[in-house]
């Protein structure tokens, strides 16, 4: 029986070809430059599958489909250009400014004399122009205007809805605590309200788009007197730096950027090198938004906001702040109710009826804005 197979073996050996391959014909498999990467973006994807199949069931198709398709745009008009001529322009381009046709004069003027209540206070003087449902007409690049500022500012609808639910009142001390690149920043100042707006952002880099932002739209005397401060200091340290200082606080803190993440490659926090970072994102949001509210002062007001899907950088990152606060600092923080946002928004956008803490906006092919969550929080005196 072992006569066949030597036999066997001495053949085949035979065949084989052992002659040394050059070393610039070698080939190992893990060290190939040409091997293709597994897409960050599409790790994205099968992340939202496995996560978003379960949290939103039946609705996740239908937000699938519209987060992988194109992101529908809205235009800020700039009050600190000639913005009636910019509003008829944008309204002969067929578009509405969602904020005007939401809040009715009724609800500007209370009929009483007594104030409404904290929740229903919106941010005043926004002027944001969006095409209709189901319109996915596109605004033309924005132009210098007479005063030599830019017309209009580009930005998802969805982004307004934390500034407007922020509820500034004229002379209010404000931080916009994760600021760049500076639309919700811009935001802020385009309401008139600002004392004092403190803007930061941890890398310099994207402050330095926040500045592009402000040459480009804010006057020079606004930039670059006292009343803005743009800062690149780590706002997990806030509560340290200015605690008790602030009458309003924007939080929106870095987040996985959902839609981003689906359609960009560059920057994408789904690359592997960028795992550790991904996991760590909900503490690091929690610690951000607990700095926030110890900046605020007794009293004040703080919208926590992302532009993500996630129940677990959402609404359990509000309820861990607000328990750490209790815990570590004997602040108490009270969550303010923000579900008529949903009724006065919902020409506009799409909300998730079974948010708990919060509202969040979600992606729909007829309005494709978002996904926004935002949260709005009173720290009591």
């Amino acid at each position: 029986m072992a006569a066949p197979v030597v036999r066997g073996v001495r053949k085949l050996l035979k065949l084989v070809d052992f002659t040394p391959v050059p070393r610039r014909h070698r080939y190992k498999k893990k060290w190939a430059t040409t091997e293709p990467e597994f897409p960050a973006s599409r790790l994205a994807l099968q992340n939202f599958d496995m996560t978003y199949s379960v949290q939103f069931g039946d609705l996740w198709p239908s937000i699938r489909v519209s987060l992988l398709s194109e992101q529908k745009y809205s235009a800020l008009v700039n009050n600190f250009d000639a913005w009636d001529n910019v509003s008829a322009k944008l309204e002969h381009l067929g578009a509405k400014d969602f904020v005007k046709e939401a809040i009715s004069p009724q609800e500007l003027e209370p009929e009483s004399d007594l104030s409404p209540p904290p929740s229903l206070n919106y941010s005043p003087n926004l002027r944001c122009f969006t095409f209709p449902r189901g319109d996915i007409s596109r605004f033309p690049p924005a132009r210098l205007g007479s005063l030599g500022l830019m017309d209009y500012y580009l930005m998802d609808a969805a982004s307004l809805l934390p500034v407007l639910a922020l509820g500034l009142q004229p002379g209010d001390t404000v931080l916009d605590l994760c600021a760049a690149p500076g639309g919700k920043t811009l935001a802020l100042l385009q309401t008139g309200c600002c004392r004092n707006l403190a803007a930061n952002d941890l890398s310099t880099s994207r402050t330095g788009r926040l500045q592009k932002v402000l040459h480009s739209y804010v006057p020079q005397d606004i930039r670059e007197g006292n009343q803005v401060r743009v800062t690149s200091w780590d706002g997990r340290r806030w509560g340290e730096l200015e605690g008790d200082t602030y009458d309003r606080v924007l939080v929106d803190v870095p987040c996985t950027t959902d839609r981003h993440s689906l359609h960009e490659e560059e920057n994408n926090i789904f690359q592997r090198s960028r795992k550790k970072e991904r996991q760590m994102l909900p503490m690091l949001q929690v610690q951000l938004l607990a700095a926030g509210l110890l900046a605020t002062k007794p009293g004040g007001h703080v919208v926590y906001s992302t532009c993500s899907l996630s129940h677990l950088q959402n609404e359990y990152v509000v309820q861990g702040a607000i328990e750490l606060l209790a815990n570590q600092y004997s602040v108490k923080v009270q969550v303010e109710d923000l579900s008529h946002f949903r009724k006065l928004f919902m020409d506009t956008f799409s909300f998730f009826p079974s948010c708990q803490v919060g509202e969040l906006v979600i992606p729909n092919l007829m309005a494709n804005f978002g996904p926004m969550y935002f949260c709005k929080m009173h720290r009591l005196p």
